[in-house]
């Protein structure tokens, strides 16, 4: 099933709370709702009601295939356009793939952080 935007965000925030120790807040402005593993962003909810998107992390050749496989799937907003996407509503946006986006995204960045953290968010 197609989603739209709220549905979007909602299965984004969902999952991203469902993950180990996940925080989230509002540090940069309160229309960006940034979700943490550990110290580092993984998962950023734009609440603008004109563009309801989510913004994750991505190995480079997956964020290039996403690309060109769904038109509102673009080059991450907000942090490095090589190894973030965002993703909108759109053609073949399903529940599924915002949880494997997701969940993905948190893997990604989960493994960057210190051995200690590693070991704390498993």
């Amino acid at each position: 099933m197609r989603l739209d935007g709220e549905q979007l965000q909602r299965t984004a925030r969902r999952t991203a709370d469902s993950l180990p120790l996940v925080s989230n807040g509002r540090p940069f402005t309160k229309a960006l709702d940034v979700y943490k593993v550990g110290s580092k962003v993984f998962l950023i909810v734009t609440d603008d009601p004109d563009e309801l998107i989510i913004t994750v992390k991505a190995e480079p050749d997956r964020g290039h295939s996403l690309r060109r496989e769904y038109a509102s799937i673009t080059r991450g907003r907000y942090l490095d356009k090589e190894h973030w996407v965002s993703v909108g509503a759109g053609e073949g946006i399903t529940e599924d793939l915002v949880k494997d986006l997701v969940e993905g995204s948190y893997q990604l960045v989960r493994e960057t952080l210190p051995k200690n953290e590693q070991r704390d968010a498993q």
